[in-house]
Formats: structure tokens, sequence, C-alpha cells
């Protein structure tokens, strides 16, 4: 793939770059605060419109599967007309969708939002991290991705603590209005401060190849999001998957034989790109997955109410950026190699410690804890998007941003079902013999989920309630440390593919303080508004 550059950047796009960075992590924290913030309002959403379980995974998960399905195409489509007016159009969508949600008189009026939602986030994430890559030069671009990749976690901390305050003061609409002020100051300040960017060479997208991705990404998210429910031998979800290997390959084969592909499959030969990518997917695999257990276990175990568990995972927030500035300097004298692989030795240690927890916990340990994970995380995610934004063409510098964003969306929907899984099978078996004395619809209950079996435990009370309480508190630690095991095992796997296959430096280095006006790598800023 060849690469048509400017000259120069403009002098005043470079001074106020900084600026530029900001409006993107306002944007970004829209994003990750919206994946997180809505699981708190899930029980009173569920309870105004009468909806049913089916009903509220489908509330998260209809967002998920058209996120991840449009986001090579809506990063190909930043790439053709323009990054700047890709993440004006995503916020304006983000915020038109959120703004609908209180006149809602049903639950599929709801989920009917989150599509619309998904389409717009799918704009606003690969723009974000494209823009950086085309306003920062090479000497500043891994600072600026650091910010990034630490901003990153800071709205997928601060989510369950945001929803349980809105949700203790405000109705459940409360949720969704919060995101048209945040996007209304992003979209202001980014009219501004934004500068437009494309690539330059004017190539049309290619439709077939966004039909094929969309098809292949849709297929198999839908059968990873669904395996855990229908099981993963099912006929509908091996068919999805089925479906998913034939259009990926159809894929695959279109982007190798036409003149311009949406995405470059000779990217992979890349072992930056490629360690990077898959070091980035592995690591979210363990941490969505995690995540998943650790809120069941703060509430429904430790007895923590919504608001008092989001305040305990404020660590990953304030964890995430500390660990993201910290890589920076690893990065400098260990290489990118060494500081992925440590960070997820490290992860892998701190999921290893979750097999020691039992049902009564020092809540100053959980949140201890996740800290130390988030700063672990950081120190794998911040290096690993520099490493793949780094063998990407700035020119395609959208869809590579988007395969950056899809492989984390993978990876985490991947953790949650597999490790989701896990811990859905221990735990029932470790509550077989527990319920066996209750009602029929009471045991299978009971039998399905910790928090009706406390739930239930609490209703019989007297020491038949406490037993079957300890014993699904119990349960479920167990459950847990399996689901533990399962993820440390694979970030010690990442840890020794990343350590062997990615380079402890890129290829070539752009000098300290380099003028913006004398670069000839970088592709066409468009005429300011």
């Amino acid at each position: 793939m060849s690469e048509t550059v400017a000259p120069f950047v403009d002098s005043r796009t470079y001074a106020r770059r900084w600026w530029t960075l900001g409006v993107l992590c306002l944007s970004l924290v829209l994003i990750g605060l919206d994946n997180t913030v809505l699981n708190v309002a899930l029980p009173t959403i569920q309870r105004t419109f009468h909806a049913s379980a089916s009903d509220l995974q489908w509330m998260v998960d209809a967002y998920v599967l058209v996120f991840a399905g449009l986001l090579l195409t809506m990063g190909a489509l930043g790439d053709r007309f323009g990054r700047a007016r890709a993440l004006q159009a995503g916020l304006l969508i983000f915020a038109a969708a959120s703004l609908t949600a209180p006149l809602a008189t049903s639950i599929g009026h709801l989920i009917a939002v989150r599509v619309a939602m998904g389409v717009g986030g799918a704009l606003i994430m690969p723009s974000t991290l494209s823009v950086i890559a085309n306003v920062f030069p090479k000497a500043e671009r891994g600072k600026a991705i650091t910010v990034w990749a630490g901003v990153s976690g800071i709205g997928i901390g601060l989510g369950p603590l945001v929803g349980g305050l809105l949700i203790q003061n405000f109705d459940w609409s409360a949720i969704f209005l919060l995101n048209v002020p945040i996007a209304a100051v992003a979209l202001l300040l980014g009219w501004f401060l934004v500068p437009e960017s494309r690539d330059p060479s004017g190539a049309r997208l290619d439709l077939p190849g966004a039909v094929l991705s969309i098809g292949a990404v849709g297929a198999l998210v839908y059968g990873i999001i669904e395996a855990p429910v229908d099981g993963w031998t099912d006929p509908l979800i091996l068919a999805c998957f089925g479906a998913a290997l034939v259009l990926g390959l159809a894929f695959a084969w279109r982007e190798t034989h036409t003149h311009a592909p949406m995405l470059d499959l000779s990217l992979f030969r890349s072992r930056r790109f490629t360690a990077g990518a898959g070091g980035i997917a592995l690591t979210f695999f363990a941490m969505f997955g995690m995540i998943f257990g650790l809120t069941q276990y703060l509430q429904f175990v430790l007895g923590k109410t919504a608001l008092e568990a989001g305040a305990l995972m404020l660590a990953l927030a304030v964890g995430m950026p500390i660990g993201a500035r910290i890589s920076l300097k690893a990065v400098e004298h260990f290489g990118t190699n060494k500081t992925m692989a440590g960070g997820l030795v490290l992860v892998a240690l701190l999921l290893l410690s979750l097999t020691r927890w039992t049902p009564s916990m020092d809540a100053l340990v959980v949140s201890g804890t996740l800290f130390f994970f988030a700063l672990a995380m950081a120190n794998v995610m911040a290096p690993g998007t520099g490493a793949v934004m780094g063998a990407v063409p700035e020119a395609k510098a959208g869809v590579g941003s988007a395969m950056n964003d899809l492989l984390r969306q993978l990876g985490g929907a991947l953790g949650v079902a597999v490790i989701g899984s896990v811990i859905n099978t221990v735990y029932r078996d470790r509550m077989t013999d527990a319920v066996a004395g209750l009602p029929p619809a009471a045991a299978a209950a009971a039998h399905d989920s910790v928090g009706a079996a406390v739930t239930i435990g609490n209703q019989v009370g007297g020491p038949a309630g406490q037993a079957l309480a300890g014993v699904a508190r119990a349960g479920f630690v167990d459950a847990l440390g399996a689901a533990a095991l399962l993820a440390a095992g694979v970030a010690v796997l990442t840890a020794a593919f990343v350590a062997r296959v990615m380079p402890a430096r890129a290829p070539e280095a752009e000098p300290e303080g380099a003028s913006p006006t004398t670069r000839a790598d970088r592709p066409t800023l468009a005429p300011g508004r």
C-alpha cells in the first residue's frame, strides 16, 4: 500500500495539539463511561419496563454487536471522508440517541437507542486514535497514545460509581441524559480544536470488503454473546461461528485481490502490529471477564450496594492513567516487549491472588487488587496501542485505530463469555446439593444465580436460609477462583508470546523535538473550518 503525504503540518495545528488531545480524551471518556454506567441501572430498568432477563441482556449486547461490527467500516469512512467529521457525526448520533431514551415507552425502544449509540460509538472510537496519529509527530506520539490509553480506562472505572450516584438521586433516564452535556462540550470544542485529516489518496471505500467485515464480525460477536446461554455446541451458535469463518475468509480474499483494500492484511506480517494487537486482545479477555465476576462478588458475596461497589471499583480509574505514565519510562528503559510481558505477568500474579479470596474478604484488599490490576493493564495497553499504530501508515490511521479497537472488543466479549461460562459452571456444580430441598422454582433460581440464592436464603431465614446463602457465597468464590486461574493462564501465555514476537524498539525513531514543519511523512490535513 502506498502512502501519499504532505510536506508539513501547519504550525497552528501543531501548537494546539495537546488541546486537541484533551477533546479526544473527553470523547473517549464518554464511550468508556457508557459501557459500565448502564449495568448499575439494569435492575431499575427491569422494574420500570417489566423487562425479561433476555431483554436486559440485549440492552447491553445490542450496543456491543453494532459497535464491534461497524468499527472497521467506520474507521475506513473516517479515512476517506475525514476523521474530524466522523468524530462529530458520532458525537451527534450518540447524543441524539441518548436524548430520546427518556421518551421510551417500552424496552424495545431502549434497545433501539442502544443500537443507535453503537453506531455513534463506532464512529467516535477509531476517530480519536487516528486523529492523534495525524496531529502528533512521532517523537511525541508515544506520550499522546499513553494519555489516550490511560484515559480509556477512566470512564470504565468511573461508570459504576457515577451510575450508582445517578440511580440513588434520580431515575434510570439520568444515565442516558448524562451523555448529552459531555457530547455537547466535545462537539463544541472539537469544532475549533480538532483538525480535519483524511487519506490523501482519495481511494473509494471498499464496499464489498465493508459488507463482508460487518457480516463476519457480527456473526462472530453474536455467537460469542449467545454461546454461554444456548451452549457452545448449539446448532445456531455453531452456524454463527461457521458463517464468521466463511465471511472472514471471503473478506481476506477480497482484501488481497483489490487495488484499494479497506484493511491491508500485510500489516499482520509486522511483528509489532501482530504482537501489539494480540497482546491487547488477550489482555482485554482477562480484564473484561474478571470485571464481570468481580461486580457480582462485590454486591452478592460481600453485600455491597451498587454505589459502594462502584466506589471500590474507582481504583480502576485511578490506576489506569498512573500505569500508563509508568509505561512510558518502562518502554524507554526496557523496551516494548519486556514492558508488555512484565505487565502481563503482574496481571497473572494478581489473578492468582483471587484464588485466596474468601466470602468475607476485606474491601480494601479488593480495591487495592483492582488498583494494581489497572496499573499492570496499562503497561500492556499503552505500549501495545503504540506498537499497533506505529506499524500502520498514517494515511490509514482510521482503519488501524479501528482494528485496535475491534480486537479490544472481541477480546472483551470473548472474556465475558468464556470466563462467565466457567464461573456459572463451577457455581452450579457447588450448588447442586444445597438446593435439593427447595421448591423447584426456587431451586432453579438459586442454582443459576448467586444473587438469587442469597435473596432466597434471606427469605427462608433461620439456620437453613443462612446455610443456603453461605454455600452460595462460598460456591461463587470457588467459581471466581477457577475463572481467575484460566485468565491467569491466558495472561502468562500472552506474556510469552509478546516477549518472543514483539521487537524491543520501533524500527525507526524520530529525533526528539523534530519540528512539524520539516516532516516529510505526514498525510494531508484538510483546511480548517
